[in-house]
C-alpha cells in the first residue's frame, strides 16, 4: 500500500508539470465520455416517452378493425369493409379473458362555439370508452349509457378542442353545434397529450354512438349496426394473446365464416406496436452509443502517445530509480497510475459535460432526456478501462528498460 501511496504521488506530480500537454491529453476522453452520457440521456429519454405514450393509450387494448374490400382482385386493405357491427361488440366481453369491448364509429366535423369554430374528430361510442383509454373526466360529468339509448345530445369534449372554442372559459353546460346540430357539452376530459403516431389525442369529442350515427356521422352501410371499429381490454398483460384468441374465434362464428375463409376483420395488440418501437428506440441508442465509444478509443490512443512520449522524456530519470532500487513494479505502477489517473479525470469532466449537453438538448430541441446512475458509473469505469489498456504498454516499455541505457540516455 505504501508503494503504491508513493507512485500515486509521483504520477501526480508529474501530470502537474506538464498541466497543458495532461490537459489536451484527457480531451479525447472527456468527449468521448461526454457523448456516451449525451446519447444514453436520449435513448432512455425515448424509452421513458414511448412508455408514457403506451400509458395514455390504456393497458391491455386491442383494436379490431373491419376486414379488407376485395375489388377487380385487389385487396384495399383492412378497414374498407364494414363487417363489424354494435352486437359484436356486446358478446365479446362473455369470453372469458376480455374485460371490456366497445364499439366505435369515426368522423371529422366543423364545430362551432359563438364565433369561434374548430374542425376535430369525432368518436361515437360508449360511456365504458372512457375506462378502456383510462379517459378522465377533469370538469362535468360524462355521457350515460341511457344518453346512449335515448340518443341525447350531449358531448365531452378533448382540452384542444375546449382551448380553440372556448379559450379560458368553463364550456360545461354550454351548447356547441356540429354540423348545425346542437350538443350540450356535459364534460371535459383531462389532458392525454400526442399518441405514439404523433396524433393530438385532445383534439377530440365523445359522442353517444347512437346520436353519432343519426346527427353527425351517419350510418355508413345499409346496416344500421355497423361500426367503424371495435376497441377491446384484456383482464390483464398475460391474458392479451389469449383474448386475442377468443375474439378471434367469436367473431368468426358470428361471421358465419367457413374454415376455408379469411378473416373479415384484423386485430391489432397495441403492446406488439410498441414494442415494435422500442426495439427500434433501443437499437439506435446502441448504435449512436456505439459511434459515440469511437472517441473513447482515440482518446485512449491519445493517451498511449503522450505516455510513451513522456517515457522518452523521461528514461534517465527511470535510470536514475532503478539504480536506487526501485523495482520493475514501481515503475510499472508509476506510470501507470499517470495514464488511469489521465482517463479517470477526463471521465469525470466527460459526465459534467455530457450532463450539461443532455440538458441543452432536452431545452433546445424539446426532447426528454434521462441521464442515469448507471449510464455514468458505466462510462467512468470504461475510461478507467480505457487508461489501464493504452497506459499499460508504455508503462511496461519504461519498467523493462535496461537502467544502464537509461542513465546513459540524453
Amino acid at each position: 500500500m505504501k508503494h503504491f501511496l508513493s507512485a500515486v504521488r509521483i504520477a501526480l506530480r508529474a501530470l502537474e508539470v506538464n498541466k497543458l500537454r495532461s490537459a489536451l491529453t484527457m480531451l479525447g476522453i472527456v468527449i468521448g465520455v461526454a457523448a456516451v452520457i449525451a446519447t444514453a440521456a436520449i435513448g432512455s429519454g425515448a424509452k421513458q416517452r414511448i412508455q408514457q405514450q403506451i400509458a395514455s393509450i390504456g393497458s391491455n387494448i386491442i383494436i379490431i378493425l373491419p376486414g379488407s374490400l376485395t375489388s377487380s382482385g385487389m385487396r384495399m386493405g383492412s378497414g374498407n369493409a364494414v363487417t363489424l357491427s354494435e352486437s359484436d361488440a356486446r358478446e365479446l366481453p362473455t369470453c372469458p379473458d376480455v374485460a371490456v369491448a366497445v364499439p366505435i364509429v369515426r368522423g371529422g366535423a366543423q364545430v362551432v362555439y359563438g364565433n369561434n369554430n374548430w374542425a376535430t374528430i369525432i368518436y361515437g361510442t360508449a360511456p365504458r370508452y372512457l375506462e378502456i383509454r383510462d379517459l378522465v373526466v377533469a370538469n362535468g360529468s360524462s355521457f350515460s349509457q341511457q344518453d346512449v339509448d335515448s340518443a341525447n345530445k350531449v358531448a365531452l369534449l378533448g382540452k384542444t378542442v375546449v382551448s380553440n372554442l372556448f379559450g379560458d372559459a368553463d364550456p360545461v353546460g354550454q351548447s356547441i353545434r356540429i354540423k348545425n346540430v346542437p350538443f350540450t357539452v356535459v364534460g371535459v376530459l383531462e389532458p392525454k397529450g400526442q399518441s405514439p403516431t404523433g396524433q393530438d389525442q385532445d383534439d377530440v369529442i365523445l359522442l353517444p354512438i347512437s346520436t353519432a350515427k343519426r346527427k353527425v356521422i351517419g350510418i355508413k352501410s345499409a346496416n344500421a349496426d355497423a361500426v367503424d371499429s371495435i376497441t377491446m381490454q384484456a383482464k390483464s398483460d398475460s391474458q392479451i394473446q389469449a383474448a386475442q384468441d377468443e375474439a378471434q374465434a367469436l367473431l368468426r362464428q358470428r361471421h358465419h365464416l367457413l374454415a376455408s375463409e379469411e378473416d373479415d376483420f384484423s386485430i391489432r395488440n397495441m403492446e406488439e406496436i410498441f414494442a415494435a418501437q422500442e426495439t427500434s428506440s433501443h437499437i439506435m441508442s446502441l448504435m449512436l452509443a456505439a459511434v459515440a465509444s469511437v472517441s473513447l478509443i482515440v482518446g485512449g490512443i491519445g493517451i498511449m502517445n503522450i505516455m510513451l512520449v513522456s517515457v522518452r522524456e523521461r528514461t534517465r530519470e527511470i535510470g536514475l530509480r532503478q539504480a536506487v532500487g526501485a523495482k520493475t513494479g514501481d515503475i510499472l505502477a508509476q506510470f501507470l497510475v499517470e495514464a488511469v489517473t489521465l482517463s479517470i479525470a477526463g471521465g469525470f469532466a466527460g459526465v459534467v459535460l455530457g450532463i450539461a449537453a443532455s440538458a441543452v438538448v432536452s431545452r433546445l430541441a424539446g426532447w426528454n432526456t434521462v441521464v442515469s446512475v448507471g449510464a455514468v458509473a458505466l462510462a467512468v469505469f470504461f475510461s478507467a478501462l480505457v487508461g489501464i489498456s493504452f497506459g499499460y504498454y508504455p508503462a511496461r516499455k519504461a519498467a523493462y528498460l535496461d537502467p544502464t541505457q537509461a542513465l546513459l540516455s540524453e
